[in-house]
């Protein structure tokens, strides 16, 4: 085969040269076989190899070549935990013009947290079971994220789940001691601020990623046993109530 047959039908989103140009330009180009012989190695001679990429011996191997499901149980330090919050609350409180915008940005720091948490959740769940299984309802939803996603994100599952009297679209998760809190101390002019609000993002974005919209705020409630309680105050979706009501 010649090389000029070869060009006739060049991709058209590979090429940026006419059919018109390929064809004038292939008569001047040699033929395969004396490419082949030009550039091709002498008999005999012997094969380069490609050199290996394997990492050294004492390598300390990458972050991103651990097995996923090997650091299921892995812990991280409780300092260099509250240490790395305390710098993003820093970080965020010196761009930020009140409390309100305070909040806000921890909580899409926390909502794209979440949505890691939520993937690497996923992908375990399915690559341990060979029926992995998605709630398609709100309370066993709500039940997971008390139970596993607070114990993959905090080591603890949280303190209880309530629902609000008041209001049927309203459910409370109850976290007596929240770690991500517990060396944050807030100055008396910020009272009302709640860092938990990153957390907020967290629940957000899992629920987003489940199929369960809704708002979600973190709420200071002290107590005399638990000066740290935290509530995480979730609004459903209008369209949420209707499914369930749908549902049952």
């Amino acid at each position: 085969m010649s090389v000029h047959s070869a060009h006739t039908a060049p991709h058209p989103r590979l090429s940026v040269l006419s059919t018109a140009s390929l064809s004038a330009s292939s008569d001047h180009l040699p033929s395969i076989s004396n490419v082949s012989s030009r550039y091709s190695l002498p008999p005999g001679a012997p094969v380069p190899l490609s050199v290996s990429s394997s990492p050294k011996p004492h390598a300390r191997p990458s972050v991103y070549d651990r097995n996923l499901n090997k650091t299921r149980t892995a812990e991280v330090s409780l300092s260099a935990y509250a240490f790395l919050f305390s710098e993003m609350v820093q970080y965020t409180l010196k761009r930020v013009n009140g409390i309100a915008d305070l909040e806000r940005r921890l909580n899409v720091l926390g909502y794209r947290i979440g949505l890691r948490v939520l993937e690497l959740m996923s992908w375990r769940a399915e690559s341990s079971t060979k029926a992995p299984k998605r709630e398609i309802r709100f309370l066993p939803a709500l039940m997971s994220i008390h139970t596993q996603f607070w114990r993959a994100v905090f080591g603890k599952p949280a303190d209880g789940i309530e629902k609000s009297v008041e209001n049927e679209d309203e459910y409370m998760i109850i976290d007596n001691d929240p770690s991500i809190t517990r060396h944050i101390s807030i100055p008396r002019d910020m009272s009302q601020l709640s860092c938990s609000a990153i957390t907020a993002g967290m629940v957000e974005a899992v629920l987003d990623g489940l199929g369960f919209p809704a708002r979600v705020t973190a709420h200071s409630v002290p107590t005399a046993d638990f000066p740290l309680r935290t509530t995480i105050l979730i609004k459903l979706d209008k369209s949420v109530l209707e499914r369930e009501e749908a549902l049952k």
